[in-house]
């Protein structure tokens, strides 16, 4: 991808997919076996069935993935499967028993087994895996793709021009550690290190596993402390099933001192070896666009000799077929090797220069090509290099030193970095990247920290696949504490993606303050602090608790020496090469993870123990309320440094619980237990403001003390007052034993109502567990819905509207906008899925005339009965602070009795009677019959999209979508008489 300061973001496919891939679960469920008695018959579902069933150890999406495998003529499908620790050769028999088939990676410890068998074997293979008691969940690799974190290139006139705006110059070499540029500082990260010096990070190391690092960043040379800063390089992917050109299979023999290889000759010191070429358009994906060595063409190829005894490889740079004059490399960590494709020009401002380094993968099974290579083993080898700026600046904002030469650091300047790059050249990272490169970063790499700014939203954002079981495991195993985005499908609610689903992890929104609006975007607002507006909102499907906190969102920070600076062209500066304003949940992230590196870093110092639950508990006790966000939005709050530093001090400790809480949604059939999950959401119940409500929530202690232990109930964030606890605020919680609390919502208004339910042990430092209560008051459309309201730059406004059953159209208009305002609406799915791509460039009135899609009108084919939430958003260049807007929503719908009318006989040129009965059941339409004309809008396919790196999203290209084309703005009306 070219690098420009002003760049189009290339779009993503937001959350379509997860509409079919929902819509899907009913026949997915159905098939796998009988749907649960609870939906079937319409009654309260039965109790927690604890193990999964064989049906449903599948991932809630996997069929999907495997129909459409099946559909492609795919020859293999890649399964990940979590097992009980100890558990492993039992499963990895089972599937390396299928012909075929082959286990690639394997932990027993963890409790994972990765295998690939063939597509036509595949349903078997499942089924008997699923059947072993072992077995907990099983996963499809599936690609998870990213879109880009760069802000649009905009071509309208910003908000940044208005008198009243605060200008900012561009930050540089003078800029103080406390800015809003990079703003760790709101964390409290740099009053922390200013009170702590020895305590910045260093004695941490940080695993960033994304899309690689830059090791030839200034920045990212040094720690505070003069040792290196990234110790260790690694590449995550599979050398054959994620199709990575960067690994090459070594089974070329050839000796020296010459050798004909590829149509040349070659000279090598004496010995015996293994050749193979890379090309370097294999990289065509990533940011360098296939140009390696950045001299201006795809073309370059470069000959590499494998030496296995010495574990070395030789990389003829200078391309002169003689690897005598090439250094043998080892990998990374084995003397911190580091090659360069390319000559840098110190005169300019870009390197025209990238590193890499080399990595060796012994005994690779080679199934998974099939034919003869069923039953053997090659060793490969990787050229490690980035595939995009994402990683890197992933990385400065955790834990850079020195940015722009100067004072502005890092959360974490201290700290050490381990790189693993999980994504490859395709737009995307494979789960199986992303799960073997978390393992080996924990198991083999040393870290202390993981930080994973890259997820995808699933069918069921329940947290309850193979990936989150092995995430919660390795934080169980291994005491290392996993930080992960939360995603960027906001501000709709129900929006978190994964793995940020997963129980233990810390899954972080992305928050922005009223400084950095300004610096970094040139855009002007009143709100001293909110949440960016594509952060995602919580909760998970059933009720969890997500996010876990929020921290910056908005970064000026590292990217590849070899791109220019790239700032947003609103802010009135430039940036010199190697730095970049990114933005997204991938963003604040790293900031979390830095922050938890200090914290790490001073228990280090004080000799203080800290678990990944006990670092939890002090971040989420101690975390800041943003005025004016409810709980579902921000989780427990805007992370507090200083202050959870000093309730680790305190002894912050706390027990374990599981919680089992009534959920009523549109898919709550599919959690784990139907109709329960982890927190209370009413999103499809019914509730009516003036309306009482009361939600049994059964809370179980299951570590600490064997007697009953006294509990303090509160509520935080109480959204408007809407809940209260009945009875007594205080509990008694035996240990294992189930005690049930009543909390009743009593909303006074339309729209979605959250709190926490705080339950806490006195006796110990901080909150002991943390409980999320969301309810929604939807109004019933049966006819028409209008609502006039005003919105403010980079805000939203949320209508939630109950669609009845049997309409056949829901159009939605937005009118009243005044000079020039950009502000657009987004509907989203009773799933929680963003029907419209709702990336920033999307949809907008006064904005690229809609770029694509209808700004003004749109209308959705045989709507899904329930509860859609509608948001209107004003953006960031929008020239108005206060964007005054109405909105109309209809819903559609005539009944035709009877449906179908054969006619027994017809001639040419002679009429013949027909007559329906035709029911007006909804709006008012005034229309005619037109031939035989669809009486409403046609589904179309939403077209493929690959996407680039920083704000992930789930795709599924043959997905249809529930949006008709921009063309197709309203039905056809159906005839009123005949």
């Amino acid at each position: 991808m070219t690098h420009t300061p002003q760049r189009e973001p290339i779009p993503g496919a937001r959350r379509a997919a997860r509409i079919a891939a929902a819509a899907g679960l009913v026949a997915a469920l159905s098939a796998a076996g009988p749907m649960p008695l609870a939906l079937a018959a319409g009654q309260t579902p039965a109790a927690d069935p604890g193990v999964k069933s064989a049906a449903a150890k599948l991932g809630s999406d996997d069929a999907d993935v495997l129909a459409d495998a099946k559909a492609a003529g795919d020859k293999n499908v890649t399964l990940m499967v979590a097992t009980s620790p100890g558990k492993t050769e039992q499963v990895a028999d089972e599937l390396d028993a299928v012909k075929g088939g082959s286990v690639g990676r394997s932990y027993d410890k963890l409790g994972y087994v990765r295998a690939t068998v063939p597509t036509a074997k595949a349903d078997a293979a499942i089924a008997a895996a699923a059947k072993l008691s072992s077995v907990h969940a099983i996963d499809l690799r599936q690609e998870i793709a990213l879109d880009d974190p760069t802000p649009s290139a905009d071509t309208a006139k910003g908000a940044g021009a208005t008198a009243s705006a605060k200008t900012y110059p561009a930050p540089g070499r003078k800029t103080p550690a406390e800015n809003p540029y990079n703003p760790s500082f709101e964390t409290g990260a740099v009053d922390f290190v200013d009170d702590h010096p020895k305590a910045d990070g260093r004695g941490v190391t940080i695993g960033v596993l994304d899309s690689g690092v830059d090791l030839g960043h200034p920045a990212l040379q040094k720690t505070t402390t003069g040792e290196r800063k990234i110790v260790d390089w690694v590449t995550a992917t599979d050398p054959i099933v994620d199709s990575d050109g960067t690994w090459r299979r070594m089974t070329n023999p050839v000796s020296g001192p010459a050798f004909t290889y590829g149509g040349a000759s070659w000279k090598a010191p004496e010995g015996s070896y293994q050749v193979n070429l890379f090309r370097e358009s294999v990289t065509a994906g990533g940011d360098a666009k296939g140009d390696a060595n950045r001299d201006g063409d795809t073309t370059d190829v470069w000959g590499l000799l494998y030496d296995p005894a010495a574990g070395t490889v030789r990389v003829d740079l200078n391309n002169n077929f003689d690897f005598t004059d090439d250094a043998p490399m080892k990998p990374y960590k084995d003397g911190y090797q580091v090659g360069y494709f390319g000559t840098d020009d110190p005169a300019t401002d870009v390197a025209e220069r990238q590193p890499f380094v080399v990595e060796i993968r012994k005994d690779v099974p080679t199934d998974p090509y099939g034919g003869d290579w069923v039953g053997k083993k090659a060793d490969f080898v990787n050229v490690g290099i980035i595939e995009s700026e994402h990683g890197t600046h992933v990385a400065g904002i955790t834990a850079a030193n020195g940015l722009f030469g100067g004072k502005m650091d890092g959360a974490a300047p201290g700290a050490k970095v381990v790189s693993s790059r999980a994504c490859s050249w395709s737009g995307g990272c494979t789960n199986v990247a992303l799960t073997e490169g978390m393992i080996d970063l924990v198991v083999n790499r040393g870290v202390d920290i993981v930080n994973m700014s890259i997820g995808g939203l699933p069918a069921l954002n329940d947290g309850n696949n193979a990936r989150a079981e092995l995430y919660t495991r390795l934080i169980d195993t291994y005491g290392v504490q996993l930080v992960i985005s939360a995603g960027n499908e906001g501000p709709g609610a129900n929006t978190i993606g994964d793995p940020g689903l997963a129980d233990k992890v810390i899954s972080v929104g992305a928050a922005i303050s009223k400084e950095t609006w300004a610096a970094n975007y040139g855009s002007q607002v009143e709100k001293k602090y909110a949440l960016l507006p594509f952060s995602s909102r919580g909760p998970r499907e059933d009720g969890g608790f997500t996010p876990t906190l929020v921290a910056p969102g908005a970064a000026i920070n590292t990217i590849q020496t070899w791109l220019p600076g790239a700032p947003v062209a609103e802010s009135g500066y430039k940036l010199p090469a190697g730095y970049a304003m990114l933005q997204g949940t991938s963003m604040a992230s790293p900031q979390a993870a830095g922050a938890s590196a200090l914290l790490l870093s001073a228990a280090k110092q004080k000799g203080i123990a800290l678990t990944p639950a006990v670092l939890r508990t002090a971040l989420t006790s101690t975390a800041d309320h943003i005025k004016g966000l409810q709980a579902y939005e921000e989780g427990a709050g805007a992370i507090n440094i200083v202050d959870a530093w000093d309730s680790i001090k305190d002894g912050a400790t706390a027990h374990e619980y599981t919680v089992k809480a009534p959920v009523d949604t549109a898919i709550d059939f599919a959690l784990k237990t139907p109709g329960f999950g982890t927190g209370i959401y009413d999103r499809e119940g019914g509730l009516k403001a003036g309306q009482k409500k009361t939600y049994d929530v059964t809370i179980t202690r299951t570590t600490g003390a064997d007697k009953a232990v006294r509990h303090e109930l509160h509520l935080e964030n109480n959204a408007a007052g809407t809940f209260r606890i009945l009875g007594s605020d205080e509990v008694k919680l035996p240990l294992n034993q189930p005690v049930t609390v009543k909390v009743q919502a009593a909303p006074k208004s339309a729209g979605i109502k959250s709190a926490i339910l705080e339950v806490d042990d006195p006796r110990t430092e901080g909150i002991d567990k943390q409980v999320l209560n969301t309810v929604v008051v939807s109004t019933p459309v049966a006819h028409t819905f209008s609502a006039q309201n005003t919105v403010q730059r980079n805000s939203s406004q949320h209508y939630f509207l109950t669609v009845p059953e049997g309409a056949t159209s829901l159009e939605v208009a937005m009118s009243g906008l005044k000079d020039k305002s950009q502000t657009r609406f987004i509907s989203i799915h009773p799933y929680g899925v963003a029907v419209e791509d709702s990336a920033t460039v999307y949809c907008y009135n006064n904005y690229l005339d809609g770029n694509g899609c209808k700004p003004d009108a749109r209308s959705y084919a045989d709507p899904q009965p329930g509860v859609w939430e509608i948001e209107v958003e004003s953006r960031r260049t929008s020239p108005l602070l206060d964007n005054p807007y109405k909105l109309d929503v209809t819903v559609y719908g005539a009944a035709f009795d009877p449906a179908t009318v054969t006619v027994p006989e017809a001639k040419v040129g002679t009429p013949a009677a027909v007559s329906w009965k035709v029911t007006n059941n909804f709006a008012a339409i005034d229309g005619k019959l037109v031939g035989a004309r669809s009486a409403r809008p046609r589904r179309t396919a939403r077209p493929s999209r690959t996407t680039r790196a920083g704000r992930p999203r789930s795709r599924c290209p043959r997905a249809p979508s529930p949006w008709t084309s921009p063309s197709a703005v309203s039905p056809t009306p159906p005839p009123t008489s005949t």
